[in-house]
């Protein structure tokens, strides 16, 4: 359950990010409730994974598959590109979550 709860807390993370360049500095009233409410939901979701999921690990998926999401979706959205350095970036982020859950003893099962 602690890894569904992660799931959500990083899907809460992406909306609300996503709603920043949307609530336009806070002028726009249904993008900022997105922003407000979906970091407040990431936040407290984080915080119920990190009963029994270690605080470095579960930071680093949240912010790892964060990055990535909020890259796909700046892209769709926004169109805004990556350049080769900012794609070689990203896969070293998914590199680098992936050894943490594949080979660290740190990474506790749920």
């Amino acid at each position: 359950m602690n890894w569904f709860f992660l799931f959500i807390a990083i899907l809460s993370e992406v909306l609300a990010t996503s709603s920043l360049k949307a609530c336009e500095s806070f002028t726009k009233f249904w993008p900022s409730v997105l922003v407000v409410s979906g970091y407040a939901s990431a936040f407290y979701f984080l915080s119920l994974t990190l009963r029994t999921i270690p605080m470095g690990i579960a930071y680093a998926i949240w912010s790892g598959v964060g990055v990535i999401l909020i890259s796909l979706i700046a892209w769709i959205v926004y169109g805004q590109r990556l350049d080769n350095a900012a794609i070689v970036g990203i896969c070293f982020i998914v590199v680098g979550v992936a050894v943490l859950n594949l080979f660290s003893k740190t990474v506790m099962p749920a």
